[in-house]
């Protein structure tokens, strides 16, 4: 994947750069919150799939800025309002916004950068009728992002949430975003046939990413993944990982698994016992094998596709793989 990192730290810049300017105004105060995650690191990965997806199918990488940099303010404006809403207090290794700038500040950082990505968005210079599809996929991606967080907000007060459900509410709140930037990508390429297919794509690729996320969660180093260790745990998600350990864990240690997550406070003790029986359950090797099986049907999806640049095809492919295999 050597390849796909150099690509992303080529168009990096670019689009770090290109939001820094869009992120220009008084006050001060409220462009200086609003800046704050965006340009503290981040993977952009939804900006180079975006990219990526455009050079694959015949379009010029410059055209695809402004569209890249406007799914990346759209996400950071999801992540703000998230960790808000989750009370996390890091997010790539840095205080989040709502820790330095305060919650009403922070609030409206959110509120900022979502209005931001369609000032971005609009700025392609594409015909006003391949610009208009791409704002409706991007709305599309915002309405469906809210109504994943919504679902993973229910959940946590339900103990009889089905996999089912769960693949449902990632492919809404992880999904959707990069299912935006495949069919945005596609779009800025010229080929709006392609448009609904590499939004499949995305989706099913976002879905496969939320899956390791959550495996990361449970067994990834903070210190490489950015994010506090057992988080999951911590704020009683029903990951697909909690979901198989309590179908398949004996009655017992089902229940104490349950008794665990429901806990307003959960000392580390607690986490550690949390993060055992899920292990004893064989629930990473099952999550494990459902984020590869999504990996394979989104392979099959861009084996359908007339590619004019094979080498932004095989930095798509490298992408599907890191998703699945990243440790961060």
């Amino acid at each position: 994947m050597q390849r796909l990192i150099e690509y992303i730290n080529t168009i990096k810049p670019k689009v770090d750069n290109y939001i820094a300017k869009v992120l220009e105004g008084e006050p001060g105060r409220l462009y200086e919150a609003a800046r704050h995650l965006p340009l503290k690191g981040g993977k952009r990965l939804r900006p180079a799939l975006l990219m990526l997806v455009a050079k694959a199918l015949g379009g010029k990488e410059e055209e695809a800025l402004p569209a890249a940099a406007s799914v990346e303010l759209l996400h950071n404006f999801t992540l703000v309002h998230d960790d808000i809403m989750d009370r996390d207090e890091m997010r790539r290794g840095v205080p989040t916004v709502h820790v330095l700038y305060g919650e009403p500040l922070a609030i409206l950082a959110g509120d900022l950068l979502y209005a931001k990505a369609y000032e971005a968005l609009l700025k392609t210079q594409k015909s006003p009728d391949l610009v208009k599809r791409m704002a409706e996929y991007l709305t599309w991606a915002a309405v469906t992002v809210a109504e994943g967080q919504a679902m993973d907000m229910m959940f946590e007060e339900r103990w009889d949430v089905s996999e089912e459900e769960y693949l449902e509410m990632i492919a809404k709140k992880t999904g959707a975003l990069f299912g935006a930037c495949g069919a945005i990508g596609a779009l800025v390429a010229e080929r709006p046939d392609y448009a609904e297919k590499m939004k499949e794509f995305g989706v099913i690729l976002g879905k496969a990413f939320q899956i390791k996320d959550d495996i990361l969660s449970l067994v990834g180093d903070e210190k490489v993944t950015g994010k506090p260790k057992y988080n999951d745990l911590r704020e009683g998600k029903k990951t697909l990982l909690v979901i198989r350990a309590l179908r398949s864990l004996p009655p017992e240690e089902a229940e104490e698994l349950k008794n665990i997550l429901s806990k307003e406070e959960k000392d580390f003790e607690e986490l550690e016992r949390a993060a055992s029986l899920i292990k004893k359950s064989g629930a990473l090797e099952y999550a494990m094998k459902v984020a590869e099986q999504l990996e394979a049907r989104a392979r099959e999806i861009l084996s359908q596709l007339e590619v004019v640049d094979e080498e932004a095809m095989d930095l798509i492919n490298e992408l599907l793989e890191f998703a699945v295999k990243r440790e961060f």
